[in-house]
């Protein structure tokens, strides 16, 4: 008999899953509201409308809890889904999770967070982080073959540009910045080192239908977050 036939045949109430649901909606919110040292047990069981036992059942401590939140969030549950076909469409897409204020708080209460809770960092990178840093590099791979950067771009480096670009804007920028005008900022970084947009180079882009596509198959929406 397998582990999993054992645990399905153990005696006891089923676990619900709106309970797990309520549970770590609670968590998350009061995460993005109070910041990682403010978020009790206590607390997201006052959210969430049940017992402190409740949530221990299900997490043994407040990071564990968290941890799962995060998780349950930003995991992308769709491997081949994470793909743009080129730098404009995925500063198009950047710029749309960083005009939402929500984003914006939860990135900066992470970072915020690192010295004593650097699980949660972690869990937020590693929820599709090594498959979005693979997508980062290929859509510029494809923007430097077709001229829209210098032939002897290092793309890693630009990765990194552009990650610190986000942090520096979350931090310095107001939160009610719209996807346009943040789209801006990225494309201005991205100037002064060289790229130069489909519109100047005369090549053409990619097809925007194509990405909608895969966007459309991520999330069920016509732009990804």
């Amino acid at each position: 008999m397998t582990g999993d036939a054992r645990t399905s045949r153990l005696p006891g109430r089923p676990r619900s899953q709106e309970v797990d649901v309520a549970v770590l909606t609670a968590a998350l919110d009061l995460l993005i509201e109070r910041g990682a040292g403010e978020t009790s047990i206590e607390r997201v069981s006052q959210r969430a409308g049940v017992t402190r036992a409740t949530v221990y059942r299900r997490f043994p401590d407040k990071t564990a809890l968290l941890i799962q939140a995060i998780e349950s969030v930003h995991r992308d549950h769709a491997p081949d889904a994470l793909e743009w076909p080129d730098v404009e469409r995925m500063l198009d897409d950047w710029a749309v999770y960083l005009s939402d204020s929500r984003n914006r708080r939860m990135l900066r209460r992470l970072y915020g967070a690192v010295d004593d809770y650097p699980e949660l960092l972690r869990a937020y990178r590693g929820a599709n982080g090594e498959r979005r840093a693979a997508a980062e590099h290929a859509a510029l791979r494809r923007s430097r073959e077709r001229g829209h950067l210098p032939p002897d771009s290092d793309l890693a480096v630009l990765q990194e540009i552009l990650n610190g670009s986000v942090l520096h804007h979350l931090g310095s920028y107001p939160d009610t910045e719209d996807a346009g005008a943040i789209k801006a900022y990225f494309t201005a970084i991205l100037r002064q080192l060289g790229y130069r947009p489909p519109e100047l180079t005369g090549t053409p882009d990619a097809d925007h239908g194509e990405h909608a596509a895969v966007s459309a198959k991520a999330t069920g929406k016509p732009r990804r977050s």
